[in-house]
């Protein structure tokens, strides 16, 4: 008799099992991590949210009166008041107008992230241990 002990070979079922356990105590983690991550950037995030929430009327508030300074300004050239209004209020649509223009252009040109459907669509049968194509980029 040996003194050896006696180890046994894992059975696929248990081998399964225990890398199915070690899956999910993984994403367990993972989720963990993240979640402590995230709490500590939301309050850091939240500040600067609101900051940058001020900084943004307050920009509204100066385009306002800078506006009526440049009408106003306008008016010193001895132009009716309600012309120079008009004719800042003008220079606002046209810009409006070529954002609108431009931003449209660029909402045309979205498309959908094609590889990345075609990589995802090979991921499944993957896992089920199927052949798949190679992945190219």
């Amino acid at each position: 008799m040996s003194n050896a002990p006696h180890t046994e070979e894992p059975t696929i079922g248990r081998l399964v099992a225990d890398a199915s356990r070690d899956v999910s105590a993984l994403l367990q983690s993972e989720i963990a991590l993240a979640k402590s991550e995230v709490k500590v950037s939301v309050k850091a995030g939240g500040i600067g949210a609101a900051l940058l929430a001020v900084a943004g009327v307050l920009g509204l508030l100066i385009l306002i009166l800078l506006s009526i300074a440049v009408a106003y300004l306008i008016t010193m050239t001895g132009l009716h008041p309600a012309w120079a209004f008009l004719i800042v209020t003008g220079f606002y649509v046209l810009l409006a107008g070529v954002l609108v223009f431009l931003g449209i252009k660029k909402i045309k040109k979205v498309r959908a992230p094609e590889k990345t459907i075609a990589t995802a669509k090979q991921i499944p049968p993957a896992l089920k241990g199927k052949q798949t194509p190679a992945i190219t980029r």
